[in-house]
């Protein structure tokens, strides 16, 4: 679920999505637009396949748990940590 396993691909995991998120986070934004983001750049690229909203949001609550990102009044933002 976390790191990709020979059942679980690295687009489908939550290190993949983080990533992507991450990628994707070059200056701060909402949580909508970063949702529009990740779910454009899937539909765009072919070997990626849709995720969910729900796990979308698990990626970037445990971006937040590792101190990657940050909140501030409903702006998502890497950490400068």
């Amino acid at each position: 679920m976390i790191l990709p396993t020979k059942h679980v691909r690295i687009e489908r995991a939550l290190i993949g999505v983080g990533a992507e998120i991450l990628d994707i986070l070059r200056e701060p934004m909402t949580v909508s637009r970063l949702w529009d983001g990740v779910r454009s750049r899937r539909s765009s690229v072919s070997r990626n396949t849709p995720i969910d909203y729900d796990w979308f949001i698990l990626a970037l609550d445990m971006l937040y748990i590792i101190d990657a990102v940050d909140v501030k009044q409903g702006v998502v933002m890497r950490s400068n940590a």
